[in-house]
């Protein structure tokens, strides 16, 4: 326990782990307190839990105070969109609706309208999102049945690279500003489409200074003796 608490504290108390799919961000807060015995632990910007990639934490009172600098800083995800399908919920998650797509959408119309989605735009957050409505999350009401509608909100996407595609996946990079949802952008890159889309993988590679090389891996850690 000691040999994993000091890697931690030389770290100088802000640091990125690498989160893998399945743990929420949560989850992985609850097991740094567990290792560090610290209980003032928080993390800059969150993860879903299909997601993967870098979290940054902070751990303490006086490091914690300066998370919120960090969220505001540049983001980079590599993400994977389906394409020829909608999720209720943005991601692999929800339940999926197919759309009749008799054919693969051509590259170069993908190019076109990938561009449209480089600078400042108004981006409408996915409705299974954890922004607030008059103090609940917006994806506790929407589980419920309440009918859910957040409002647009300026945002800015600094660059979108085409990575690969093959019908119907197109594998992509991103680099945000701070409040951007992938979720949204896939969706929205395949309603620009007209054959639906959602956010079929995403992995989380920099916030800010913070990459995914130099991310800790908690589960190799835990198995140090």
């Amino acid at each position: 326990m000691k040999n994993k608490k000091s890697i931690f504290i030389r770290m100088e108390n802000i640091f990125a782990v690498y989160k893998p799919k399945g743990p929420t961000s949560h989850d992985i807060i609850d097991e740094i307190r567990k290792i560090t015995g610290i209980k003032k632990v928080g993390h800059a910007g969150t993860l879903d839990p299909l997601a993967s990639g870098v979290l940054v934490i902070g751990v303490g009172r006086e490091s914690t105070k300066k998370l919120s600098e960090i969220v505001a800083k540049e983001k980079e995800y590599v993400a994977i969109i389906k394409l020829g399908e909608e999720s209720e919920t943005d991601d692999e998650e929800g339940r999926k609706i197919v759309k009749d797509v008799k054919l693969a959408v051509n590259i170069e119309i993908i190019k076109n309208v990938v561009k449209r989605f480089v600078g400042k735009i108004m981006q409408v957050p996915p409705v299974y999102s954890a922004l607030k409505i008059k103090g609940k999350p917006a994806h506790r009401r929407a589980r419920r049945g309440e009918n859910v509608e957040l409002r647009p909100r300026a945002v800015e996407i600094k660059q979108v690279e085409i990575i690969k595609y093959e019908w119907p996946f197109l594998k992509i990079r991103v680099i945000t500003g701070p409040g951007v949802y992938i979720r949204a952008l896939a969706r929205d890159i395949g309603k620009k489409l007209g054959v639906g889309g959602y956010l079929y993988d995403l992995e989380r590679i920099r916030v800010g200074k913070f990459k995914k090389e130099n991310a800790i891996d908690i589960s190799k850690i835990d198995k140090q003796k």
